[in-house]
């Protein structure tokens, strides 16, 4: 029991510091605060202490948690790249308001009033990777072994959470962007990437987590004392 109930408490720890990074863009188009000052208040830290956690729980012989977070990780960040072939497709279009990247990367370093660089690119591109290994992290330690259903699902509750968050307020175009040109062309090209995020997402991990049932299954019987998870 005493077991079951560290496992529960470390997973949970994990999901907690994943929720950070992609929360942060939302807060800081809210007004809250901005976004440069969260990163180096939450960001940095969060990836740190997931990256601590992780070895942590390693050495602690937590190596069906450490290899779901890492296997997040990795996969997350492989997904992001189906996300952007749609989602630069779309922009170059014309389909989408504005290069997210970008913005994010002018937030990220304090300089929206003189502009993007090099630099700023390349913190908004880091940024938007590291969002998707976080989400990569929480598909994985809740699914194991996913099923592609599972990540359509998954895929397409983020993308409304976007549409309906304060980053598209924030660009003008309304909820679930209605009030951009003709009301679809935001809506279509937004659920597609991140469709596709969720369905390559629960492809890589019905490999890289092969045998590692969802959450709720793996608490049935102590999954870490058989040798085929490690």
């Amino acid at each position: 029991m005493k077991s079951q109930t560290r496992k529960i408490f470390f997973i949970s720890i994990l999901l907690l510091l994943s929720a950070i990074s992609p929360n942060l863009f939302v807060v800081a188009q809210a007004g809250v605060k901005e976004l440069s000052t969260m990163a180096i208040q939450f960001l940095i830290p969060s990836i740190a202490l997931i990256i601590i956690l992780i070895l942590l729980l390693d050495h602690l012989q937590y190596k069906v948690i450490s290899r779901l977070a890492v296997n997040g990780i990795l996969a997350g960040i492989l997904s992001t790249f189906a996300l952007e072939i749609i989602r630069e497709t779309g922009f170059r279009l014309g389909t989408m308001p504005g290069d997210m990247p970008r913005l994010m990367g002018v937030l990220l370093l304090n300089q929206f009033a003189s502009g993007p660089d090099f630099w700023s690119d390349l913190a908004g591109w880091a940024y938007h990777f590291w969002n998707g290994a976080s989400f990569g992290i929480i598909f994985s330690l809740l699914m194991g072994q996913s099923k592609p259903w599972n990540g359509i699902l998954f895929g397409v509750l983020i993308g409304l959470g976007f549409m309906v968050s304060p980053v598209v307020k924030s660009l003008g175009i309304g909820i679930f962007g209605l009030e951009f040109k003709r009301g679809f062309e935001f809506l279509v090209t937004v659920t597609l990437a991140h469709v596709a995020f969720g369905i390559t997402l629960s492809l890589i991990l019905s490999r890289m987590n092969k045998g590692i049932p969802p959450i709720w299954y793996r608490f049935r019987t102590n999954i870490e004392s058989s040798p085929k998870y490690f």
